[in-house]
């Protein structure tokens, strides 16, 4: 109850109604295909391949494996052993999801509540992954983006669909939802609540003493929990690499760099500077007496006198100094020596009479000086070129039914093999083994391809060109053989044994509690070096507002009627709990209004996740679903056993 009412007060009813179906519907913008799954026709109305029908629409097999596979990709992102088995647990849930999610379709359709193309393609448009360089949609960053992420335009538009009829659909049976203060009064005064009692801890440690399984003990422990001792699937993976080392003797020819020079010479070439002094006049008389003046000694101000505009201006390019005054001008004075007077040339302005007062010339590389930074250039160009021309070479010997030993022999490539490795890119041999990180990528490939699939030519990070990929050996997940980890075994052994012994004894003394013995005396005739017992008291509230996680025995204080006892397994597998309650103090809110008015705005929430919860499960009964349950359980059992 006080986890339900932290988690509340941290929501908002639309938040939860747009997340409530998200595990098994969004989660389908991330993952990949999987092979479709058949089996024989179990004759309720469906097809073959049809898990649940829900009115014109319907799971089939190959679905629910897609979506099986999406799961474990997300969870390999944490953990790269993972398999199958390790999302077992997920596969009702994801189940539940696709039929939730296909509910709300089937009666979108059932009801003529059609959603526009239009309406769905502005929710495409929003995907990041479909947006080119500038921002905007992308129909090639979005088919793109289908590829990389392994699926379909349909499947992304029955995706989205899904999140619109949810919005449109659920959000306004969930919004407002208003809590009575009658409602909310019980769970306020549940938080004043105060209670006293008693803990005691059996801990594991004190029964390992004189533990020591027999061979044959041993032997049934460990075929018992062959599950326990599980190696994942290990591979030993092929690579040839296409990157700098196969192209470190491709450069540039003399005659290439010639070529490149002379197709750019405009950006070699030298450029200048000029700083002109100039006066503008209206007409040309005045115009060619200040020329006449400049050109006999006088300064270019005291020859335009009070009527020219006279201004000088500095290092100017040409292209810089035509933007100022025509570009009939700027070729006359940058024709002209330092020191030339020019003019009158008519510009934009008027009547131009110009001074050359100095020319600066600035860079400028003839070819043996710019050899070296062309000819480096043009080899970084030339030899990533030739490592694509590579790469085509090997897609295309792949394409045309090449195995991998000969796309890489055509290439001329040298081949690499792992060890046995794990997912992980480790062995379990070489401790000291690991896969370079560059080659992350490659070995995720080569984990998702079938041994007989043809070689996948992968990026290496850090733009170091590709590797090509491929499966050797491939040993099955399978349990390690006892005589390998018969340590490992022997300390779980005696630690399943210990664990037993302390239940036993827990499981005793609650016994004698629940007589009217008291903990701290029970505790005594167990006869086992327990710790003392620990009186625990606290109010709900407190546990209402922990920062953190709140210990098994304090919330078991809780749980209990007044003097009654229980026992709980610690989390950490350490041993047992016995709680014993022994005084309950009921809380009254109605001294409190603002704690009644506060949980009345905290339920708001719940109630609102509930009637879209009542709303989604009126249109599950209208939609008549009809399950295939033998076939469910039979895909649940081949993926979960690796034979999907």
């Amino acid at each position: 109850m006080l986890t339900f009412f932290r988690r509340a007060s941290n929501s908002t009813a639309g938040r939860w109604v747009m997340a409530a179906l998200g595990f098994g519907i969004l989660a389908g913008f991330a993952y990949g295909d999987l092979a479709n799954v058949g089996s024989g026709n179990m004759g309720f109305g469906t097809s073959a391949s049809t898990l649940v029908k829900i009115g014109d629409q319907e799971i089939t097999e190959r679905e629910m494996s897609e979506a099986m596979q999406r799961r474990l990709g997300e969870v390999r992102r944490q953990n790269a052993e993972a398999d199958y088995a390790t999302i077992a647990g997920d596969f009702d849930a994801i189940l539940d999801a696709l039929i939730d999610q296909r509910t709300l379709l089937a009666f979108a359709n059932k009801y003529d509540f059609h959603l526009s193309k239009r309406l769905v393609d502005a929710e495409i448009a929003q995907i990041p992954g479909a947006k080119g360089l500038n921002g905007q949609f992308s129909q090639q960053a979005y088919q793109g983006w289908l590829a990389q992420q392994r699926i379909t335009d349909s499947q992304v538009r029955e995706i989205i669909a899904s999140g619109l009829l949810q919005r449109l659909l659920l959000v306004p049976v969930a919004t407002n939802a208003r809590v009575s203060v009658g409602m909310a009064t019980p769970y306020a005064s549940m938080l004043l609540e105060s209670r006293e009692g008693e803990a005691a801890a059996v801990p594991m440690e004190v029964f390992r003493a004189g533990l020591k399984p027999t061979d044959a003990q041993l032997q049934q422990f460990y075929t018992a929990n062959r599950a326990r001792y599980m190696i994942p699937e290990q591979r030993v993976l092929r690579f040839a690499r296409i990157g700098p080392e196969q192209v470190a003797n491709v450069s540039a020819s003399d005659q290439e760099v010639m070529a490149y020079y002379n197709a750019n010479k405009a950006a070699y070439a030298a450029s200048e500077q000029r700083t002109v002094s100039q006066a503008v006049v209206q007409d040309q008389a005045s115009a060619n007496a200040i020329a006449a003046k400049v050109k006999g000694g006088a300064t270019m101000a005291a020859a335009a006198g009070a009527n020219a505009a006279v201004t000088t201006v500095k290092d100017q390019s040409r292209e810089d100094y035509a933007g100022t005054v025509g570009d009939k001008v700027a070729a006359a004075v940058f024709s002209a020596p330092s020191g030339a007077v020019v003019g009158p040339v008519q510009g934009e302005f008027g009547w131009v009479v110009a001074k050359v007062d100095s020319v600066k010339t600035i860079g400028g590389k003839s070819l043996d000086q710019a050899k070296a930074e062309i000819a480096a250039k043009l080899n970084v160009d030339k030899r990533k070129s030739t490592i694509e021309d590579i790469v085509d070479k090997v897609q295309n010997a792949v394409d045309e039914g090449g195995n991998f030993a000969e796309a890489a022999g055509q290439a001329k490539l040298s081949v690499t093999s792992t060890p046995l490795i794990t997912a992980a890119g480790t062995s379990r041999v070489d401790a000291s083994y690991k896969t370079p990180a560059e080659l992350a990528a490659a070995v995720k490939t080569g984990f998702e391809i079938a041994p007989n699939d043809p070689p996948e030519i992968v990026a290496v990070a850090g733009d170091q060109g590709y590797v090509v990929v491929s499966p050797g050996e491939v040993v099955p997940a399978a349990p390690a053989p006892l005589a390998s980890i018969k340590d490992k075994v022997t300390s779980d052994w005696v630690d399943n044994q210990a664990m037993q012994r302390a239940r036993s004894v827990a499981a005793a003394i609650v016994a004698k509690t629940s007589k009217g013995v008291s903990l701290s005396d029970a505790l005594k005739q167990s006869g086992a070096p327990l710790p003392p017992v620990r009186p625990i008291a606290a109010r709900r509230m407190q546990l209402a507002t922990a920062q953190g996680p709140i210990p098994v025995a304090m919330r078991l204080l809780f749980t209990l009627g007044q003097n009654k006892s229980q026992m709980i397994q610690d989390p950490q597998g350490r041993g047992f709990f016995i709680v014993k309650v022994n005084k309950i103090v009921p809380g009254n809110a109605m001294l409190q209004p603002a704690l009644i008015s506060r949980m009345q705005s905290e339920l708001s929430d719940p109630v609102a996740q509930d009637y879209a919860r009542q709303f989604l499960a009126a249109m599950r009964s209208e939609m008549s679903i009809k399950r295939n349950d033998a076939e469910i359980q039979a895909l649940k059992a081949r993926l979960i056993s690796g034979g999907g």
